[in-house]
Formats: structure tokens, C-alpha cells, sequence
């Protein structure tokens, strides 16, 4: 039986992605050698990076004056990276979720938060829209997708100060302006890489300003003067990541990407919305194109655990909705295909018909 792979993460990749990973960690470049076992700092792997970071640049068309970094500890030690790098006095914050709270939480070390608004007290379901950016903050942080409560900013914000971004889910699934940010970074185990990568995209002129010490391995300067490689990077997910780059590419690019998570999208809340079963919990003009969140309607509340079973059994993986939210999400990720989407409607036509 075929799965359908609808994990928020880790999460579905391209097949040939997996693929040539795998070939790569049997022999890497026919060396005889394992991608596992070879130096960071190897003539043969040296290219990879390089090719990385000049794909993520040409796909997202970031300008000049910008550096891609590669490191480990995941989005959440990006939580306390940016403010130890960025926070001189205030920082803003968006509160749409629990990622963006864990951000917050980390910049109440460094200096004072503001939190320009928020979503929790309709456990956000919405992302927040009249709110104030003090233009004495050093930044406005922002979490541009939200996979718990299925909420996405689909368009680059405007702001009076400069912005960074957690784009763990959503990043290369529509075109950025760069330009606006000092910082956007991501776990890459969403749309990306296997976990244990993450990657930075820092505004070089932005480095240096705050007054304070900032140990050598939280230091961005540190790993832009160094291109990544001052500690042993996560290797293979890093070369996990330049094939992801390269299917990318030759799928059409980053327009492409954003055509087809809208084409999944609508399909799939088209459904939900026809379907008298299901009910989608983030409000329509929020919704996410990643991160799809629904329930049983009301009076079909007592039919949740059956529908999980049902679709289980029919293939569907991932579809279970988090823990703090319930019923379901199907996570469309760049690499799920059409074709998934197209089978959990099934899935959900033909539950409704037994019902």
C-alpha cells in the first residue's frame, strides 16, 4: 500500500532527494568512502556547501551583503541566537503560536520585549493584524508559519524596523524580499533536510552592534567569517540539503512551489469546507498552505478516533493534529505530491458516505 507522508516534521522529502543521500552515504563521490566518515573540511565536500549557499541565494534572490550559514541546534537555539546577536534594548514580537512564544521567552534575557499582539486568547487561530511596531525596537521578530494551529503570513510584512524571521516551515514555498530582514532562519526539517541542520540568512552590516559578549559558537561572525566550518557541521543533512536545493531548481523554482502549495491548499480546504464531517480551525484568510489543521464537526466529535483508523488504514501518515489542538493536520510540505492530497480527500468523501 502506498503512504502518503503528511508529517509536520521531520518530514516528507523528495524521493530522489533520499535517494542520492543515500548513495552518497555508501560512497560519496566514488571516494570509497562514506558522506558519514569523510572530513568536513575535504576538497570533495568544501563544493557542496559552497553550491548550497549559492543555491539558497539564486532561488531566493537574496541581495548582496547577506550571508547563508549552515549550523546545528536547531530552530530553538535561534530563539536565543538572535537576540544575543540583535538585541541591544527592545526587542518586538508577534505572538501567534507556541514557536513565536518560545522566541519571546528566550529575548526577555537579553534586554525588553514587547509584545506587539498576540493570538493566544483564541488559541491562535488568527494572526494578529492592527498592531503598533515601536520604532525604537532594534528588530520585529516574526514566525511566518505556524504548524501547531495551522496560521500563515503568506506576504512580507511592512515594518518600521527591521525584521527577522523563523521560516522553519514555510521557507522556498513562495518568493521573499530579503531585503526587509536581518535574520530568517529555519530548522531545515520541514522543507529542506533531514533534522540537524539550520540555516541563517544574516545581513553581514547588521553584525557587531550590540555592546554585550557573545560567546564564539552563538556568534553569527563567527560562522560567517568561518563559512560554516568552525566546528564540524551536520554533514549529511547539509548534503541532504543541496539535493533538495537542486529539485528546487529544476522543478521551476521557488513561483513554482508557491503554485503548487496553493493548488494543494485549495483542494484540500475545499473539501473541508464542503465536508459536513470536518471543520477547519484557523480562520480562512490565515489559513496555512503548509500546515492544513481541521476537527470533526461537533456532531461527529465521537467519530474522531474512527476517522484516524480509517485513514490509517488507508495509508495516511502524519494526520494526527497536535497534541494541544486535536483532531488533524496534513502537513503539505513542498515534496508531498498532488497526488496525496488528492487521496486523503478520498479518504474523507468516502468516510462521509459510511457516516
Amino acid at each position: 500500500m502506498k503512504k502518503h507522508n503528511f508529517n509536520a516534521g521531520p518530514s516528507i522529502l523528495p524521493r530522489e532527494v533520499i535517494e542520492d543521500t543515500a548513495k552518497a552515504i555508501l560512497d560519496f563521490n566514488g571516494s570509497g568512502l562514506s558522506l558519514m566518515e569523510i572530513s568536513h573540511r575535504a576538497k570533495d565536500f568544501q563544493p557542496v556547501v559552497d553550491e548550497a549557499v549559492a543555491l539558497f541565494k539564486e532561488l531566493l534572490n537574496i541581495p548582496e551583503g547577506y550571508s547563508v550559514l549552515f549550523l546545528g541546534g536547531g530552530a530553538s537555539m535561534e530563539f536565543c541566537m538572535v537576540p544575543y546577536n540583535f538585541l541591544e534594548k527592545k526587542a518586538a514580537y508577534l505572538n501567534t503560536g507556541v514557536w513565536a512564544k518560545k522566541a519571546m521567552k528566550e529575548a526577555k534575557a537579553f534586554g525588553e520585549v514587547v509584545e506587539v499582539a498576540s493570538s493566544a486568547e483564541a488559541t491562535y487561530t488568527y494572526i494578529p493584524k492592527d498592531y503598533t511596531v515601536p520604532a525604537d525596537a532594534d528588530y520585529f521578530h516574526i514566525t511566518t508559519n505556524n504548524t501547531i494551529y495551522g496560521t500563515e503570513l503568506k506576504e512580507d510584512l511592512n515594518s518600521p524596523v527591521p525584521m527577522v524571521a523563523d521560516m522553519s516551515s514555510d521557507i522556498f514555498s513562495r518568493p521573499i524580499d530579503v531585503s526587509k530582514y536581518i535574520c530568517i532562519y529555519g530548522g531545515a526539517q520541514k522543507n529542506l533536510a533531514p533534522a540537524g541542520v539550520t540555516f541563517v540568512i544574516v545581513k553581514n552590516d547588521a553584525l557587531g552592534k550590540v555592546s554585550r559578549y557573545i560567546p564564539s559558537m552563538l556568534n553569527y561572525q563567527t560562522h560567517v567569517d568561518n563559512g560554516s566550518m568552525f566546528n564540524t557541521p551536520p554533514v549529511v543533512p547539509i548534503y541532504a540539503a543541496l539535493q533538495t536545493l537542486r529539485w528546487i531548481k529544476a522543478q521551476g523554482g521557488v513561483k513554482e512551489m508557491e503554485r503548487r502549495a496553493t493548488e494543494k491548499a485549495n483542494m484540500l480546504y475545499a473539501e473541508i469546507d464542503r465536508n459536513k464531517m470536518f471543520v477547519g480551525t484557523a480562520v480562512k484568510e490565515d489559513r496555512s498552505r503548509m500546515n492544513i489543521c481541521f476537527v470533526m464537526a461537533p456532531e461527529y466529535k465521537e467519530l474522531e478516533a474512527d476517522f484516524m483508523k480509517f485513514a490509517t488504514e488507508r495509508g495516511m501518515v502524519g494526520i494526527k493534529g497536535h497534541r494541544s489542538v486535536g483532531g488533524f493536520r496534513a502537513s503539505c510540505y513542498n515534496a508531498l505530491p498532488k497526488e496525496s492530497v488528492q487521496a486523503l480527500i478520498d479518504c474523507m468523501q468516502e468516510f462521509e458516505k459510511l457516516h
